[in-house]
């Protein structure tokens, strides 16, 4: 989603300062170095954009575009499945979505299909912590099932007691209902250290590292898929060293989180949170076409690619999708992200990519090209 990476450089306790990047390796996931990223021979790809914790609406695509059954159940052979990054924040079911996401795998994998998470910048703020820094990213919802349950339970008690209720009453615990409940919460995100350090851990040992096993970026058949867009500097790296090196940085932010003392440690990140990046670079999506056309073809030759996928810049200014809401330069460059979550007003859509031939798929009207 929208974000001005230069407010990440202005926080405090953000980045330390300078380390070569092979101190990394020790804290590198053993997926890193053996992660696949290339694909070939894939009849049919579904991609579909930035979730922010919509879970319902996720459901409602995938069902729409023949992914999954009423049951939730992988029915779609093997097609592979591209979500493009972004599952966490600003809605309340990050979690729910990232359980889904991890079923889907499984059931794919046994049919051979695939189901190809990418991290995004969001998954990124949540594995480092500064999600929390700003109070429209979280939600209430997101952060109270990231907590661990006996801890959850413990600040309930704490609530009830407050309140005047009985620890045993549940009564009083709905997030729905109770705005009490909801600013106490809220109060704990904004204030409390203690709470936000145990989001944090329990996300990153139960989800971040998980996250950490998947890519940035993927090409299948001649396309490329990845949240933010490969800069021009970028495309010059092999995919493998990119995703690579992401994990590693992440890793060592996700272990630096759990254990201060690494703070002492210099470290210069080459990937993470740059703007440039592949996790945040929006040139692809804003950069004026008529000055920028013989850069993309540049990247794309670099990435020896013909087209590529993106999310992160929501393109939400009209109320049906189609390619020329969708792509740019001469539609080489996808750009899926329709504000699927509620706060981004899109629409519930997702590419078909089929024997080569691209068709974004409006759900919610049926609007199909």
């Amino acid at each position: 989603m929208r974000f001005n990476t230069a407010n990440i450089h202005k926080k405090k306790n953000i980045l330390p300062v300078f380390l070569t990047i092979s101190i990394l390796a020790f804290y590198s996931p053993n997926q890193a170095a053996i992660n696949q990223c290339v694909w070939t021979g894939v009849e049919k790809i579904v991609a579909v954009g930035d979730i922010h914790g919509a879970y319902d609406n996720f459901v409602k695509i995938l069902k729409g575009l023949g992914v999954i059954d009423e049951n939730l159940h992988w029915i779609a052979g093997e097609t592979h499945l591209v979500q493009i990054g972004d599952v966490m924040d600003r809605g309340p079911k990050a979690k729910d979505t990232l359980d889904l996401l991890r079923r889907l795998e499984e059931e794919a994998e046994q049919v051979g299909g695939k189901v190809h998470f990418l991290i995004g910048n969001h998954e990124e703020m949540n594995i480092t912590g500064i999600s929390l820094d700003y109070m429209d990213y979280v939600t209430v919802e997101q952060f109270v099932s990231f907590l661990p349950e006996k801890y959850r339970m413990k600040k309930e008690k704490e609530f009830l007691k407050k309140v005047g209720k009985e620890a045993q009453n549940s009564e009083n615990l709905d997030l729905a209902s109770n705005e009490d409940l909801r600013k106490y919460w809220q109060n704990l995100i904004t204030n409390n250290i203690e709470a936000k350090k145990n989001y944090v851990n329990h996300f990153n040992d139960n989800y971040g590292k998980w996250i950490l096993e998947h890519n940035a970026v993927i090409k299948i058949n001649d396309i490329i898929f990845v949240h933010g867009g490969i800069s021009k500097r970028f495309s010059t790296w092999k995919l493998e060293d990119i995703n690579e090196i992401t994990r590693r940085e992440l890793n060592f932010f996700r272990m630096m989180v759990k254990n201060p003392g690494l703070q002492q440690r210099p470290f210069a990140p080459q990937i993470v949170y740059k703007p440039d990046g592949p996790l945040w670079y929006r040139g692809l999506a804003q950069n004026a076409e008529a000055e920028y056309s013989s850069e993309v073809d540049e990247i794309l030759k670099n990435l020896e690619a013909n087209y590529m996928v993106i999310g992160h810049t929501p393109q939400t200014g009209s109320p049906v999708v189609g390619s020329e809401y969708q792509s740019r330069f001469m539609e080489k460059i996808w750009i899926i992200d329709t504000g699927i979550s509620h706060f981004a007003g899109g629409v519930l859509a997702g590419l078909i990519i089929e024997n080569g031939i691209f068709k974004m798929k409006d759900i919610a009207n049926e609007n199909n090209e």
